[in-house]
């Protein structure tokens, strides 16, 4: 039995933090219901190109594990139906804009009435208070606004974002998180409960160190590339045929360094003995490694690194994560499930590992509206109630 198999998720949400959510509670065995707008559809299913048949790749790789109820819940039969499906539910997960879930009367105040031991989780951009609270808002203005474009980039260069939808992923982990929790608490005391989180606040949330840093010394931190604040070296250097990362964690693995390259003299250098020493002097460190690096190929410089046992690997590219790859096969990090239109599609799977019941893959990412009759009839719904629903628009 998997560990979730006995929960019901109600899936309210689009785009990317409580699907993928909703993904990982389905890939630990709950029964997702991802709730629809008829003929549309979450707005990924459009984010595009690559596309299989109607849907995008960025549809497919967040939503596997659920199934699809089209629902409009603008209209009055099409919410009595979310009411039912509510109060069979155990968790649902939301992002709608705080003014259009009041509109829509989705608050937890409202939904609790149907279910009192229901688990709710709202995410918004920037969170239930403040000024900002019905601010919309995607990844990339959360990570404007929550900090991160200020740390990322080349000192002299401009503001970016990170490479991956930190906002967006952040908040989904600390939502899931939270889920997680509070299905623990229900039950060890029956009670359901409201949950809220936001991309703003998971932004807030990973700042750990820089934030630390700033609320001690007040000043405010600056872009360094993809060097370390407190740490070094702890960053990229290009070899002769390519990049290495290097991450000194601590003095004792500054002199496994030094010997590797063959230089006691940094080791003993005053500027770089303690790892103070080197965050205070990181320019001057930086400028001497990149020549000696620059020396020999990535490939010599792990040879060596790895043998001193010196934290150090490649920069590796998609392709060189996921062809023919050695460790990444070993994980079994990428798995297959059949899809109508796109056939065999490969999915990274759930990253924890689990000794009694694994995390597994069952079922491909829904076409819009597949599971209507199905999860309709389930709530006792006759043909001909579901034929005039779906006449009337309502599904």
């Amino acid at each position: 039995m998997a560990i979730l198999s006995t929960i019901r998720v109600l899936d309210l949400s689009r785009i990317l933090s409580g699907p993928y959510i909703t993904m990982c509670l389905g890939d630990m065995g709950a029964d997702v219901i991802k709730i629809e707008q008829p003929g549309k559809g979450d707005d990924t299913r459009h984010w595009g190109p690559p596309f299989y048949g109607e849907d995008s790749t960025y549809y497919l790789a967040i939503n596997r594990n659920k199934r699809s109820v089209t629902l409009d819940l603008k209209q009055a039969e099409g919410r009595r139906v979310l009411e039912q499906l509510v109060s069979s539910a155990d968790v649902v997960v939301e992002n709608f804009r705080n003014d259009t879930r009041d509109r829509l009367c989705l608050d937890y105040d409202s939904l609790r009435q149907l279910n009192p031991s229901l688990i709710m989780l709202h995410i918004s951009a920037f969170g239930e208070a403040g000024p900002d609270r019905n601010k919309p808002g995607y990844d990339v203005l959360a990570q404007a606004m929550g900090g991160v474009m200020s740390l990322t980039g080349d000192e002299d260069g401009p503001p970016m974002k990170a490479g991956f939808a930190v906002a967006d992923l952040g908040a989904a982990m600390f939502g899931l998180a939270g889920i997680l929790g509070a299905l623990f608490h229900r039950s060890q005391t029956g009670q359901g409960q409201y949950l809220t989180t936001s991309l703003y606040e998971s932004q807030l949330a990973f700042h750990i160190n820089w934030a630390t840093n700033y609320f001690a010394t007040g000043e405010v931190p600056r872009r360094i590339g993809s060097a370390h604040p407190n740490l070094a070296p702890y960053q990229p250097f290009a070899t002769s045929d390519g990049n290495i990362v290097l991450a000194v964690g601590n003095d004792a693995l500054w002199q496994k360094l030094c010997s590797v390259l063959s230089r006691p003299d940094l080791a003993d250098d005053s500027r770089f003995k303690t790892n103070a020493d080197r965050v205070r002097n990181q320019k001057e460190l930086g400028a001497i490694l990149s020549d000696i690096f620059r020396e020999r190929s990535t490939q010599y410089w792990c040879g060596l690194l790895d043998k001193a046992g010196v934290p150090a690997g490649p920069i590796w590219n998609l392709e060189d994560i996921y062809v023919n790859n050695p460790q990444t096969e070993a994980l079994e990090m990428v798995q297959e499930v059949m899809h109508p239109v796109a056939g065999r599609l490969k999915q990274i799977r759930f990253p924890v590992n689990f000794s009694k019941e694994a995390a597994r893959i069952q079922t491909p990412p829904p076409l819009l509206g597949e599971h209507t009759e199905e999860v309709l009839t389930e709530l006792g719904f006759s043909d001909t109630k579901i034929h005039e629903l779906r006449v009337k628009g309502v599904i």
